[in-house]
C-alpha cells in the first residue's frame, strides 16, 4: 500500500469535517482511484470532479495521474481570483448545461455566453459527406493544464467575466451530441461575454491537446488541425 498524506482547504476542510488526514492507497493508485476513495470515507464531499481539485506535491493533478509514495495531496475548490468559478473537464459524460450553467453563475450574474459544438451528421461545406459517428481522445492531463491557460488567457483580456467553463467531451460521439461546451458569463451582456466564448473555442482548437477520427462515407479519418504552437502557447 502507498501511504499519502491529505490537506483540506477553505469548502472542503468544512465538508470533509478535517484539516489533515492520512490515506493509504493501492499501489500505482490514479488521482481518480483517489477521489473515489475520498468520497468513501467522505460522503460530504462534491460529486463533480470539476468541485474538487487536486494537487501533489504543490503540482495541478489530473485523474489519470500516479500518484507516488508518501506525497503530500492537497485537495481544495477552484480558485480562480476569489469568488470567480472556473470550470475545465476532460469527460466521458453527457454534457449537462443547466448544470454547468449554475455552476458559473453568481449572484452578481446578468449574462451568459454558450458555444457548443456538435456533430454534424451531413457536412456540406469543401468535400460533402456523411458522417455515422465521431471518436474523440485527448491527452487529459496536459488537456486540462491547457484549457486552465485558456482561461486565464480570457481573464487577463475580459476582466469583467466572471463564471467560465471549458468542457470536452471524449470518446464515441453520435450525430446531434454536443462535443464541447464553452460558457461565460458577466453582470451584463458587454461585458465581454461574447467574445470570452469565441476566443475560447478558437484557442481550445489551437493548443489543448484533442483529437478525433470521424467514421463515415469516407471511411475512418483523423481530422487534424494547421495550427502549430509556438513558445508562447
Amino acid at each position: 500500500m502507498n501511504k499519502v498524506e491529505l490537506l483540506f482547504f477553505a469548502t472542503l476542510k468544512e465538508r470533509a469535517g478535517v484539516e489533515r488526514a492520512s490515506l493509504e492507497l493501492p499501489e500505482q493508485a490514479t488521482v481518480a482511484d483517489l477521489k473515489t476513495l475520498l468520497r468513501e470515507r467522505y460522503p460530504g464531499l462534491p460529486e463533480g470532479g470539476s468541485s474538487m481539485l487536486v494537487a501533489v506535491n504543490k503540482e495541478y493533478a489530473f485523474d489519470t495521474e500516479t500518484i507516488a509514495e508518501g506525497a503530500e495531496i492537497a485537495l481544495f475548490p477552484p480558485v480562480s481570483g476569489g469568488a470567480a468559478p472556473t470550470i475545465f473537464s476532460i469527460t466521458e459524460d453527457e454534457l449537462d448545461l443547466n448544470a454547468i450553467l449554475a455552476q458559473v453563475t453568481l449572484p452578481t450574474t446578468g449574462a451568459a455566453c454558450f458555444f457548443s459544438g456538435m456533430v454534424r451528421a451531413s457536412t456540406k461545406r469543401g468535400e460533402p459527406h456523411e458522417t455515422d459517428h465521431l471518436e474523440y481522445e485527448a491527452y487529459a492531463p496536459m488537456a486540462e493544464a491547457k484549457m486552465h491557460q485558456v482561461a486565464d488567457e480570457i481573464r487577463e483580456r475580459w476582466p469583467d467575466v466572471e463564471g467560465l467553463a471549458i468542457v470536452q467531451r471524449i470518446g464515441v460521439l453520435q450525430p446531434g451530441t454536443p462535443t464541447v461546451l464553452i460558457a461565460a458569463t458577466a453582470a451584463h451582456r458587454d461585458s465581454g461575454v461574447f467574445e470570452a466564448a469565441r476566443y475560447g473555442i478558437d484557442r481550445l482548437k489551437e493548443i489543448v491537446p484533442i483529437w478525433k477520427k470521424e467514421v463515415g462515407t469516407r471511411g475512418e479519418l483523423w481530422v487534424e488541425g494547421d495550427y502549430v504552437p509556438g513558445p508562447g502557447d
